[in-house]
């Protein structure tokens, strides 16, 4: 299949052209004023409208609908960034697909000639599959830039062998995270063996672990496989690491810096070949400055350290996530919420976090006989701890007033509104909340 292109406005593009075409991920080429000049058959097989590339039109407009490049509608723009840098770029975007809004991992390419001055840029596309942008009854769902944040972390480590530490408040998604850590590595195909660190004593997590043999202890009725072996050649998931007594971290640190281990009873060694994911809502670092928890196994354990956001941090995730919350309790019979209940949900900070929102949910959706989740269906105690409210400047209290203004004159739809401002839709969403609307 042939390479759908315009015209070229320099051979260093013409010559990028047959080579590009058996790239497997979809490219295309941009001119330096966002124009796209040439798609390969995997973009258009992905991304194009009945297969065919848009050719000539503005990347901004055909990814985003944004009427302004990226960077002026409150993204980070690869393209300004490659252009001063004049070295590859790659961020994680929400595009408009034919299949909705997706995550997408935008790797972008300066082109230069032989003096040195960028002519073109190729960009290229990696569909992410382990978050949703669109309501899902499985996974991670969002698109908060708080959340974009945590999943560019994320890609950047699941292709790697690196330790990663999830470290955020609880509710807030870890194993979730962890699972899609394992989802985006080569380890995919194999286990992840999750292991629960909190409630454990020290005999009983070293068993649990390790395994033991048969007659290792009064109840060792039969050999055990530990979660440790159990996990070979996958990942192995320790939730709240912050929990583990700390005689038995000395052995953990044995575990991950050899791999070996005994089972409890027993001489032989025993080999395991996992990926570690760790996760903990404790200040793991100021415990090993206080001697709580050990400086060497913290400094083993987080490599690649990823904050996960508070619920109060992505408010632009809850209708999102409360959709998808309410589509995993009850399928298609999921009620749907009223605009008043609605506020109220977006005005509670969650101390709770996402866990929180699922039990808040879990019960409205009780009394909604008639499919309708209202506000008296909400616990009465949902208004007593309301998130922080944005401070307004005089500048963007006027900025408020425009926006008012333009709200009453349009007669479009609140996406067309945005692209009308030159706006990203998250962006018109957050100022429309400080309206009150």
């Amino acid at each position: 299949m042939s390479f759908s292109t315009a015209v070229a406005p320099h051979p260093a593009v013409q010559a990028l052209v047959s080579y590009l075409e058996h790239d497997a991920q979809p490219t295309i080429v941009l001119d330096t004023d966002y124009n796209i000049l040439a798609a390969n058959g995997a973009y258009r097989r992905q991304f194009g409208i009945d297969g065919q590339p848009p050719i000539g039109a503005k990347c901004h407009r055909v990814s985003h609908h944004y009427a302004v490049p990226c960077d002026q509608a409150g993204e980070h723009c690869p393209m300004r960034k490659a252009w001063d840098s004049r070295l590859p770029e790659r961020v994680l975007h929400v595009h408009h697909t034919p299949r909705g809004p997706e995550h997408v991992d935008v790797e972008l390419r300066p082109i230069l000639d032989k003096q040195g001055e960028v002519v073109a840029f190729v960009e290229r596309l990696t569909s992410i599959t382990v978050a949703s942008a669109q309501p899902q009854q499985h996974g991670l769902v969002g698109r908060s830039p708080a959340f974009q944040d945590a999943l560019a972390s994320l890609q950047r480590a699941a292709p790697a062998q690196i330790p990663v530490l999830l470290q955020g408040e609880s509710g807030t998604g870890k194993e979730l995270f962890a699972r899609a850590l394992h989802l985006g590595s080569p380890r995919a195909n194999g286990p992840l063996v999750v292991v629960d660190c909190t409630g454990l004593t020290e005999s009983l997590f070293e068993s649990e672990l390790f395994g033991y043999e048969k007659g290792a202890f009064t109840g060792a009725h039969q050999r055990k496989i530990g979660l440790a072996e159990a996990a070979h050649g996958g990942t192995l998931f320790l939730d709240e690491i912050g929990e583990v007594p700390l005689p038995m971290q000395v052995k953990l640190l044995r575990l991950i810096e050899s791999g070996s281990f005994r089972p409890v009873g027993s001489l032989r060694t025993v080999h395991s070949d996992f990926r570690l994911v760790s996760a903990t809502h404790k200040p793991l670092k100021e415990m090993a400055a206080a001697g709580t928890f050990r400086e060497d196994l913290y400094y083993r354990i987080s490599g690649f350290p990823i904050r996960l956001p508070a619920l109060r941090e992505r408010v632009d995730d809850l209708p999102l996530l409360i959709q998808s919350l309410l589509q995993r309790m009850a399928g298609s019979a999921a009620p749907q919420v009223d605009p008043q209940a609605m506020k109220r949900l977006n005005l509670y900070a969650y101390p709770g976090n996402i866990r929180e929102l699922r039990n808040i949910l879990e019960r409205a959706r009780l009394f909604a006989d008639d499919g309708l989740i209202r506000a008296e269906h909400l616990p009465t105690e949902l208004g007593s701890v309301l998130g922080p409210m944005p401070s307004m400047s005089r500048r963007s209290k006027d900025n408020l007033g425009q926006l008012a203004q333009a709200l009453d004159s349009f007669n479009g739809s609140r996406s067309e509104l945005a692209r009308h401002l030159g706006m990203s839709e998250r962006t018109l969403y957050r100022r429309l909340r400080e309206l009150g609307l």
